[in-house]
């Protein structure tokens, strides 16, 4: 019997001539969108400046070889120092007072937040120019103070006018109308914190008093300190209202200073609006690691500190400088 034959393979056909890639085009640059109007207004600001800060050097008015020479007077200082120690005295006062002014504001005693809200409402209305000078006249209303019995007998007794010194008056004026406008941002501040916390904290087991301490105050003080801020740097300068309660700070020192010595008044008060400017760049610095620490919670990464800038700044001149050199 003959053998099938097997089925004769199909041969393999040649693979297709390799076809030349298209030649690439060259890339194509990308043109930032020009922006002549921002040119034009930048040119015109760094003018407007250059003007304005040839005017302040050249001009003879200022006497700036007076105001160097007024600068650090021990006068001038001594005047700053009494500045520096009403302001720390009434921030620390009027935010311990914001603070318990706020906690009874939300506190479910009517008596509490009766007492509280008129407290704000009265000291937010008056000027405080009125309370210092209300103040200062006030040995004359009650030449005595005394603790005891309401309608009844004195415990204590003490005179009011020895203890009223100038720097009291001041700190206690200023302590005073400080607290009430701490206490509406205290109380914005515990606001914002989420109901959620205060029923985790709870939840805990944790007393009120560990609740507030530990979990809602510090992150209340993220929206609390830059609002906080403000009212210290409007009370920086509000310490220039001292000078009419007898008490010579560095506005009163500078105005004394300008009563005497006429033609320096210029000169004088580019000094203290100079030390003024120097205060507050000094709690803005401050502020800024202060709303850094306190937003390390709250952001996955921190906003870089001025030297952390500065050094990304010079990276990126350094990597710029080696293209432009490598082409």
């Amino acid at each position: 019997m003959p053998r099938a034959r097997p089925a004769p393979h199909a041969r393999p056909r040649p693979p297709p001539a390799a076809r030349p890639a298209p030649p690439r085009a060259p890339p194509e640059r990308v043109l930032p969108l020009r922006r002549p109007w921002r040119w034009i207004a930048t040119a015109v600001v760094l003018v407007l400046v250059a003007q304005a800060g040839h005017g302040l050097l050249t001009n003879r008015f200022y006497q700036w070889d007076r105001f160097t020479y007024w600068f650090v007077r021990p006068v001038v200082l001594d005047g700053l120092l009494v500045t520096l120690q009403v302001a720390a005295y009434s921030a620390v006062l009027g935010l311990i007072g914001g603070i318990l002014l706020a906690l009874a504001r939300l506190s479910p005693h009517p008596v509490l937040r009766s007492v509280s809200w008129t407290y704000v409402w009265l000291f937010r209305s008056v000027p405080l120019i009125v309370v210092l000078l209300f103040l200062y006249n006030f040995s004359a209303l009650y030449p005595r103070l005394s603790i005891g019995v309401p309608f009844g007998p004195a415990f204590f007794t003490f005179d009011e006018s020895r203890l009223a010194t100038d720097m009291v008056l001041a700190v206690v004026g200023l302590s005073l109308v400080e607290a009430a406008y701490a206490a509406e941002v205290v109380r914005a501040g515990l606001l914002s914190v989420d109901h959620g916390q205060h029923e985790a904290a709870a939840a805990l087991g944790l007393p009120k008093r560990y609740q507030f301490t530990r979990i809602v105050f510090p992150q209340a003080l993220r929206a609390i300190v830059p609002a906080y801020v403000n009212l210290l740097l409007g009370l920086v300068k509000a310490t220039s209202l001292v000078f009419y309660v007898s008490l010579l700070d560095l506005f009163g020192t500078v105005q004394s200073l300008g009563s005497t010595y006429s033609g320096d008044v210029v000169p004088l008060l580019l000094v203290a609006t100079a030390w003024y400017v120097i205060l507050t760049s000094v709690i803005s610095a401050v502020q800024f690691y202060v709303e850094r620490y306190y937003a390390r919670g709250a952001l996955r990464t921190l906003p870089p500190t001025p030297l952390q800038r500065a050094r990304a700044g010079l990276r990126d001149l350094r990597v710029r400088f080696r293209k432009e050199t490598a082409r």
